[in-house]
């Protein structure tokens, strides 16, 4: 019996070959790679999906949240409220702009960033909020602004394209929300690449220039600000340009596939992440949690399922990090996000991988999970 991979990107690449060839054979015509058509394109092209005024393609989804938080002033002595329960980027870009994370529990629930632990965190030196939208769940961003008055949000949407909350798209409570386009992502490129959207012009100009070494005013060795060199190129624009219409079918593949999964393992004495029903779940990842999460990862592995953990380690117990006070501090207590940590697998999912495969990764959990239980 053939393996299920956590992911297949193989089997996408299959359904659009055609297209890709045209995309990149079109970049090789022109003979332009950086800030030519295809980055402008994609730019409005995203910006409308995300339903907002501006987006500026950038070299990958960390140096989108830096870029978010230097424009935002950002720096030296200031302070970021964010999670711990997420990929080590997030926080490692707040820390590279010279900031300390102060790092707030997560929702026990949802997992993501607790609202009701915002305010106690806040302190004269905050200078900034960036929630995650951790799986492809959207954090209460409204909630969070709500407790936290005036102060910028960045949302961390790298696993979230097209996720909602109360209706509205991601992005649209907080002054920015920042994107990855990773591979594996819901949206992918074929190599790294992100984005930065806002509502803000003025905000969104200065992202604009500060991607492009500070320059502003079009002139190529005029340099308005100190900025840096985080461009998106020409291919990677051109092969999401051809993903991008496909997103939403696509989309609406994981949430069927991620229901699937929901039905066939009630009962089974796994702990799923709620989906709140003011959210939209775009299901980037299928996460579910056992206190035997190891033994499990390793038996479905033996059954030929490729499962996976995101992510094992939270963020405050890095090395890099841990023993380094002067880099960070807990804003609250941290229980849930650990024992998440501790506990959580990822199966497989991706739009191809069809119900007959989520009927079999459901069955062979369900039998490991009777014979821990016997």
């Amino acid at each position: 019996m053939s393996r299920i991979p956590l992911v297949d990107l193989r089997a996408q690449y299959r359904t659009i070959s055609h297209e890709i060839d045209e995309a990149l054979n079109r970049v090789l015509e022109r003979q332009s790679f950086i800030n030519g058509k295809e980055v402008a394109a994609f730019e409005s092209e995203f910006a409308e999906a995300c339903e907002t005024t501006n987006c500026i393609g950038v070299s990958n989804g960390t140096s989108a949240i830096e870029l978010a938080l230097a424009a935002l002033g950002v720096g030296h002595g200031d302070e970021v409220i964010t999670v711990s329960h997420t990929f080590f980027a997030t926080v490692g870009a707040i820390i590279r702009t010279g900031a300390q994370p102060v790092f707030v529990d997560i929702d026990p629930e949802s997992w993501t960033m607790d609202p009701a632990q915002v305010a106690g965190a806040i302190t004269a030196k905050t200078k900034a909020i960036v929630p995650v939208h951790i799986y492809g769940h959207p954090a209460d961003v409204p909630a969070v602004a709500k407790a936290a008055p005036g102060i910028p949000i960045v949302e961390d949407a790298a696993q979230a394209h097209l996720g909602r909350y109360y209706g509205s798209p991601v992005g649209s409570a907080g002054a920015v929300a920042t994107f990855s386009f990773y591979p594996g992502k819901n949206l992918g490129a074929y190599g790294d690449a992100g984005a930065v959207i806002s509502d803000d012009s003025d905000l969104a100009a200065k992202m604009r220039a500060l991607r492009d070494h500070g320059r502003s005013s079009g002139a190529k060795y005029s340099h308005d600000q100190i900025g840096s060199n985080m461009r998106m190129d020409e291919f990677q624009a051109a092969v999401l340009r051809v993903k991008l219409p496909r997103l939403r079918t696509w989309t609406d593949s994981r949430q069927e596939l991620a229901a699937r999964y929901e039905r066939s393992l009630a009962g089974s004495g796994v702990t799923t992440q709620v989906v709140e029903p003011w959210a939209e779940h775009v299901r980037h990842l299928y996460v579910l949690c056992h206190p035997r999460r190891d033994l499990l990862l390793a038996d479905l592995r033996e059954y030929g399922i490729d499962a996976g953990i995101h992510y094992p380690l939270p963020v405050h117990l890095q090395p890099a990090i841990l023993d380094r006070p002067d880099l960070w501090r807990h804003g609250s207590s941290l229980t849930v996000t650990e024992e998440v940590a501790a506990t959580c697998l990822s199966l497989p999912l991706y739009p191809e991988l069809g119900t007959d495969d989520v009927d079999r990764v459901s069955d062979a959990l369900r039998e490991l999970l009777l014979r821990q239980a016997a």
